[in-house]
């Protein structure tokens, strides 16, 4: 074994007995020692224990910690203490900016047990609560994660879409006279980009070729017949397909939906279509009518289209309010009004609903039942105050582990509307995970099941879930599921909202918003539930106020039937 690796064990020993707070004297002995054998002249494979103890820096202990890996290949001390550390905090450790003292109180004080929890607590800027913690550090961190998650190779729709639409406008800036669009995942609005495929489509496609060749719009271009691939500076993959302007629409068609689909549609069309005038054309050839790109994603929506029962898919201007958000009283960054004016001046919305954290959730300084009552009395003056606008009392209430809301009964009646969501022991199996949140929606004071995985894109599975069970019980008791728009979950699924609508569940985009600008993530939460084939109709949140109103109040009425 080399010294490197010697180093590197012996620097995640340190790291680790400091992280579980082992004796000072020993941490700075292993630490210093680490950073001696890293820069040793000559390799510690050769050399006997006895010659290791004479060397400066390196006592008895430590070369008896050498002795055992070069013999063995592992440390004891080390195995015990990886064995009761999760893996998630060991990566965080590598984190450049935050030492073990740090990474400590991230895991014990805020619960966070991974990376991707990380990153979410700084975009819902809860870092910066803890002790040790400040805005800077916290921005620090999250660039870091976001450059580690960019060099997997994988990216989030919405962190893809600024280079996406840079790209674009370079494009259309160097060939004016070309057809270009986006194709692939990121045209069918996937939640997850692993490449970005545009087709161009020009008359002289040489030309076009030769030009992107010599660009520098990519880094590490590559020309292969067609298509021409290169990467964004930040890593994100590029294929671009080069055709003659007569065959763009074939192009469009073929490199947009997933091979599932195109072959299902292919399949339809007993002629050939060669140069088509226009992607309608082609569908119409297959006796379909044209099929929005979210929805070519295998079969699913081929059999409504033959039908002619092709979902007509919402739109962000069809939202009428935001549910689901939070302010100053929890974890957001902005007061309730500022939150209200925001959605009514900027968003162009009639309601709100305010949804902060529950008392159970103390690391977001969760609402305790006086501070509850206090909220109440600031939205009923605000609902006065503020003209043309409502704010629902809502609360994002833990669904504890046996199932149960945090709340007692009495509180609980006070809300116009609850969102029932998991936060803690998501480690559950299957069965007991489904069990507990079906308890929860069987709750007559549940109107909404929040992000129903608790999944963080890239970063966490979320917890297993029996889907059609738990779907089934929404519908059985009435209960919305939401489509949680922060681009990190789109949670529920998009691949459940069919199974969903088809059980007569309404569905709601909720933005999740700690700030002013997360209203925004909403149009991520639109393109997650048109992939589903979701319409205004499906929507909770499309509805006007009265109307929702009515059903929220329909809801409490029937709360006292079924205690």
């Amino acid at each position: 074994m080399e010294n490197k690796p010697i180093a590197g064990r012996l620097k995640l020993l340190a790291q680790l007995m400091e992280l579980h707070e082992q004796n000072s004297f020993k941490i700075r002995s292993v630490t210093n020692a680490a950073f001696k054998v890293d820069k040793l002249p000559f390799k510690l494979a050769d050399k006997s224990t006895e010659e290791v103890t004479q060397i400066e820096g390196i006592g008895k202990s430590i070369a008896a910690y050498i002795k055992e890996l070069l013999e063995t290949g592992s440390i004891k001390d080390l195995e015990d203490l990886l064995q009761a550390t999760p893996d998630g905090v060991i990566e965080m450790l590598h984190i450049k900016g935050i030492g073990p003292k740090k990474v400590a109180i991230i895991w014990r004080d805020l619960g966070i047990e991974n990376t991707g929890e990380l990153y979410y607590a700084c975009n819902e800027n809860r870092l910066i609560e803890a002790k040790g913690f400040g805005i800077k550090t916290q921005e620090e961190i999250k660039r870091v994660l976001e450059f580690r998650m960019a060099s997997n190779g994988k990216f989030l729709y919405a962190q893809a879409k600024h280079e996406a639409d840079e790209l674009m406008l370079l494009l259309k800036g160097m060939f004016p006279g070309a057809l270009i669009e986006f194709a692939g995942d990121y045209r069918r609005c996937c939640e997850v980009i692993s490449e970005l495929s545009i087709v161009i489509g020009s008359r002289d496609p040489e030309l076009v070729l030769n030009d992107l060749e010599t660009s520098t719009l990519l880094n590490k271009i590559t020309v292969k017949d067609c298509h021409v691939n290169g990467e964004t500076a930040n890593g994100l993959l590029v294929d671009l397909i080069v055709a003659e302007k007569r065959f763009f629409y074939r192009d469009l068609f073929i490199y947009t939906g997933s091979e599932e689909h195109v072959a299902a549609v292919n399949e339809r069309i007993n002629d050939i279509v060669d140069q088509p005038e226009s992607e309608e054309f082609i569908y119409r050839k297959a006796s379909l009518p044209w099929m929005p790109p979210e929805l070519r994603e295998g079969n699913t929506f081929i059999n409504k289209a033959e039908a002619n029962n092709l979902p007509d898919l919402i739109d962000f201007y069809d939202l009428k309010g935001a549910l689901h958000n939070h302010s100053t009283w929890s974890d957001g960054i902005n007061t309730l009004e500022e939150m209200a004016l925001y959605c009514r001046d900027e968003m162009k919305l009639t309601y709100l609903g305010i949804c902060d954290h529950s008392k159970s959730a103390v690391y977001a300084k969760g609402l305790s039942i006086e501070r509850v009552l206090q909220q109440h009395e600031e939205i009923d003056h605000l609902n006065k105050k503020i003209t043309d606008f409502h704010i629902f009392k809502g609360i994002e209430s833990d669904i504890l582990g046996d199932g149960s809301l945090d709340y007692p009964n009495e509180i609980l009646e006070r809300f116009d509307f609850i969102v029932a969501s998991v936060h803690s022991n998501i480690k559950m199996d299957k069965d007991k995970a489904t069990a507990r949140i079906i308890k929860a929606v069987e709750n007559p004071y549940t109107t909404i099941l929040g992000h129903p995985t608790g999944r963080l894109l890239l970063s966490r599975k979320g917890y297993e879930i029996d889907y059609e069970k738990v779907i089934d019980a929404c519908a059985a008791n009435n209960v919305a599921i939401e489509i949680n728009a922060n681009p990190f979950r789109l949670d529920l699924d998009w691949r459940w909202c069919q199974y969903a609508i088809e059980k007569g569940v309404m569905l709601s985009i909720n933005p999740d918003a700690h700030r002013k600008e997360g209203f925004h993530d909403m149009a991520y939460g639109i393109l997650a539930a048109r992939k589903g084939g979701v319409t205004k109709e499906n929507c909770l949140n499309a509805l006007d106020l009265p109307h929702l109103q009515e059903i929220f109040l329909r809801k409490k009425a029937n709360q006292s039937v079924k205690r």
